[in-house]
């Protein structure tokens, strides 16, 4: 539809995407309607992962967009050479997923959500920053998304069922397409590889393949997540594309093992007394107590201990200081008799003193 060059705003010194549509379309009226409409919804659009627009006009019979120039690569060439770290995917679509958002609480579909569209630069900010780009086929209430003479606009590689049939269209149509970037980052391959018709069948037809079996090294919950946003019926999929990427960051994050200690600890409540079960080492964790099923109590010896003979009944041994009660040690009696005969003998020498 268009053709990109990297070029100088001579007004403003500074360098821009410069988008020209295409010379063999520039006589098709609806093309140039659709490109016009691209500006507008551009435009439109205040946020600060949508590449923001700068001129837009005509020139000798030629539509031109004046776009900022990202500085960097796109999703499809970073997933070019193999998959993604899940971290770094689930990162750089969560901005994606945020745009995508602000777009359908303004009635508009993207249409066209896949890797090559999601550029992706370092120069603006200390992390990775990503921009979508190429709102051609944005519409307000599209049904389906083809040309006046019925042929197809957008990428079947990443369309929704319901784009293909021609069905109406919302923000859950891009929640597919988002879902299938997400498999394509983690993977490295679209979910349904092949040519044309075979994209078309596998899309229409097809299970969601599993992430696991290409990359065994992610965590089973990423297919739910997977199978959810690319479900054939809309209405099963997620509320908006930010629920799908926080469910994919909470399936990707791996699980905190418990703590042991804790663990003992809670046991060590449950029997009722400050020393550990029978058998158990200060520090070790008590093994969960055994449950028991329907049918009779198992004789010793097969899965519990035998159970040990009950002490004779006597009296409770009476508490520390009870005992100290009952048989007091006069350890103080002895220093003081000490001290009254001491002064009982000072007295009397100064008795005798005296008479003398």
């Amino acid at each position: 539809m268009s053709v990109m060059y990297r070029a100088t705003d001579v007004r403003l010194g500074r360098k821009v995407a410069l988008k020209v549509i295409g010379e063999h379309l520039g006589a098709d009226a609806e093309f140039r309607e659709r490109f016009v409409d691209e500006a507008r919804n551009t435009a439109a659009i205040d946020h600060p992962n949508i590449v923001p627009l700068y001129d837009f006009g005509e020139v000798d019979g030629m539509h031109y967009l004046g776009m900022r120039l990202v500085d960097g690569s796109d999703l499809a060439s970073l997933i070019s050479d193999g998959p993604m770290r899940p971290e770094r995917a689930v990162g750089l679509l969560e901005q994606v997923a945020d745009a995508l958002d602000t777009l359908h609480r303004r009635g508009l579909v993207h249409l066209d959500v896949k890797p090559a569209n999601v550029l992706v630069t370092k120069r603006e900010s200390m992390r990775e920053h990503v921009y979508v780009a190429d709102f051609g086929l944005t519409r307000r209430g599209a049904t389906g998304h083809r040309t006046r003479g019925g042929d197809f606009l957008g990428s079947p590689t990443y369309a929704a069922p319901e784009h293909l049939r021609g069905e109406p269209l919302d923000g859950r149509t891009d929640q597919y397409a988002l879902a299938c970037v997400l498999f394509a980052c983690l993977t490295g391959r679209p979910p349904f590889p092949g040519d044309v018709q075979t994209v078309i069948k596998g899309h229409l037809n097809l299970l969601p393949p599993s992430a696991v079996r290409l990359v065994p090294s992610l965590p089973q919950a990423i297919d739910v997540v997977l199978a959810r946003g690319m479900a054939k019926d809309p209405a099963r999929r997620y509320d908006n594309c930010v629920a799908l990427l926080a469910a994919a960051a909470e399936a990707l994050t791996p699980s905190r093992p418990r703590e042991p200690q804790h663990e003992a600890h809670r046991e060590l409540q449950h029997q009722g007394n400050g020393h550990p079960p029978h058998g158990l080492r200060p520090g070790m964790m008590a093994p969960p107590p055994a449950r028991r099923g329907p049918g009779p109590v198992p004789p010793p010896g097969y899965g519990s201990p035998p159970p040990e003979p009950a002490p004779a009944s006597r009296p409770a041994p009476a508490p520390a200081q009870q005992r100290q009660e009952q048989n007091p040690q006069p350890s103080w009696l002895v220093p003081l008799l000490f001290c009254a005969i001491v002064v009982l003998v000072l007295l009397l020498a100064a008795v005798i003193i005296a008479t003398t």
